[in-house]
């Protein structure tokens, strides 16, 4: 906010108060938004299998509301229910704390299950 000056250092002009709807508006773009739920999901799962691509996520933002699809690779076997709800919980929590927006909707896809060495060998399974 800006007044005009005499030049000796005293404004001329009182400076008005800017009502809150005149100030503006900051708009966080959808990808920053999937960026963190990307991460916040990398930060549920753990440690990845090493053949597993990272987890990604998809956003559609409308005003302060962020509906998030999240794809994931797990490691097999697993609770992939209990998995899913603990990426669902991370995401929410994550997006409402950095970004600010609510996440009414997750949706979780397991594109992909790995097996895991120790338990296929210990089947007899080989690759």
């Amino acid at each position: 906010m800006t007044g005009v000056s005499g030049g000796a250092g005293e404004l001329l002009e009182p400076l008005a108060a800017v009502e809150p709807g005149d100030r503006g508006a900051t708009r966080i773009a959808d990808r920053v938004v999937a960026k963190v739920a990307a991460r916040a999901a990398r930060e549920a799962v753990g440690p990845l299998h090493p053949d597993a691509a990272r987890p990604y996520a998809t956003v559609v933002v409308h005003h302060d509301a962020a509906r998030v699809s999240v794809h994931l690779e797990l490691d097999y076997p697993c609770d992939i229910g209990a998995r899913c709800g603990q990426v669902r919980h991370q995401v929410v929590q994550r997006v409402r704390a950095l970004v600010g927006m609510s996440v009414p909707e997750v949706a979780v896809r397991v594109e992909r299950l790995h097996l895991a060495a120790e338990y296929g060998a210990r089947h007899g399974r080989t690759r």
